[in-house]
């Protein structure tokens, strides 16, 4: 198969594996295998209230309890900087 980025031609092949009877699909670029992203979902508690709320891990703004307003996050320019307790980061 071939694909056109940005007027580029690139070859992109799909590769097919057969686990029992369910079929994988790999997309495979010039590079190999594609990546997974590596941002999150994360699960924290408030501090002051205890309310429960899932967060972005990269978020670009300030992340706000709902119930009393404490700051959850703070943005860094790249991951989040956490205030609040991880419970759990979600896939």
């Amino acid at each position: 198969m071939v694909h056109y980025v940005h007027g580029k031609k690139e070859n992109v092949t799909l590769k097919f594996k057969m686990t029992g009877k369910k079929i994988e699909n790999e997309k495979l670029d010039m590079n190999g295998l594609v990546k997974e992203p590596k941002s999150r979902f994360i699960k924290v508690r408030c501090s002051k209230c205890k309310n429960e709320q899932i967060v972005f891990g990269k978020s670009s703004t300030k992340v706000h309890c709902l119930v009393c307003g404490k700051s959850l996050s703070a943005p860094t320019g790249g991951k989040t900087k956490l205030k609040a307790r991880v419970l759990e980061v979600l896939e």
